[in-house]
């Protein structure tokens, strides 16, 4: 089982930055994949970014030139790097990763509990 954490969340004006890490522990067999969601007030939840173990990454076009996913592959951590950030940015922040069971490598997904950004004048 994997349990994420998330960090860094926040209250930032507009056209400020932001930091949000997460990081993986548990067992497990391996981790393919760890991204970021967010869900706004009466809105669905939708992807921000995502990071494969190989390094590709995709962004949503709405944040894309704006955020930055990385990952540290010793660490099982992910982070988003957070600029210009806009009021249609305020939402409940989400860590996932996608990875494998330590017996039978079953392909499993885990959740964090969330992180509240806010970008408000």
């Amino acid at each position: 089982q994997v349990q994420l954490v998330e960090s860094g969340g926040g209250l930032v004006q507009p056209g400020g930055s932001l930091r949000l890490s997460c990081a993986a522990s548990g067992s497990f067999f391996g981790i393919s994949a760890m991204g970021w969601y967010r869900q706004a007030p009466g809105k669905e939840r939708e992807l921000v970014a995502t990071f494969t173990r190989r390094g590709t990454t995709n962004y949503s076009d709405s944040v894309k030139g704006r955020f930055t996913i990385s990952r540290d592959n010793a660490q099982n951590t992910v982070y988003l790097q957070m600029n210009s950030l806009k009021p249609e940015d305020t939402a409940v922040y989400y860590c996932n990763a996608a990875y494998q069971d330590s017996i039978y490598r079953r392909p499993l997904d885990a959740w964090g509990q969330g992180t509240l950004v806010v970008v408000s004048s």
